[in-house]
């Protein structure tokens, strides 16, 4: 029996068609929320942060100096919106740029004691709205929502590169 487009490409089946329907939601629903949020976390600190400078400023601590091109493509995005998003990070001190040890004619970005201050401070910020808003969670409950998140989004980031479409964040930059 031939198969149309809609049928070789959809993998429900009726009994998980409600389910899918209400995790779609549910994505849906958290992405307006963590972005009405911007999942900020408490206090001072909330909301004081964006989160294309928070992945960035993360990933420049997690895997140390490096260029514009390598730290774009660690984190999936052009080369042309790393340099603007980092911009204003550098204005403010968070960032700063240094030349190539080897190639002094490139440019390597360095996260700055100021910039991982303020980092620390936001991720602290950020644990404790962890905290409260699973707090009447069991210790596995939270493992398990962290592995299951962590997973969607290797999934989410899979795709979106084998479909050739720019990544606005991957799974490890946060």
């Amino acid at each position: 029996m031939p198969t149309t487009p809609d049928m070789s490409t959809d993998m429900t089946t009726a009994g998980d068609t409600g389910l899918l329907d209400s995790l779609q939601h549910e994505v849906a629903v958290f992405a307006r929320r963590a972005e009405q949020t911007r999942l900020g976390g408490v206090g001072q600190v909330r909301n004081s942060m964006d989160r294309a400078a928070y992945l960035l400023l993360n990933r420049l601590d997690k895997e140390g100096p490096m260029g514009v091109k390598a730290l774009a493509a660690s984190m999936g995005i052009d080369s042309s919106t790393v340099t603007r998003q980092v911009a204003p990070l550098v204005d403010t001190g968070l960032v700063k740029r240094t030349s190539h040890p080897e190639d002094g004619r490139a440019v390597v970005l360095q996260l700055s004691p100021r910039g991982l201050a303020r980092l620390e401070e936001v991720r602290s910020s950020r644990r404790q709205l962890m905290a409260e808003l699973t707090q009447d969670w069991e210790p596995g409950e939270r493992e398990t929502f962290c592995s299951l998140l962590t997973r969607f989004n290797h999934a989410l980031s899979a795709r979106q590169a084998s479909h050739g479409a720019p990544q606005t964040d991957t799974p490890s930059a946060s």
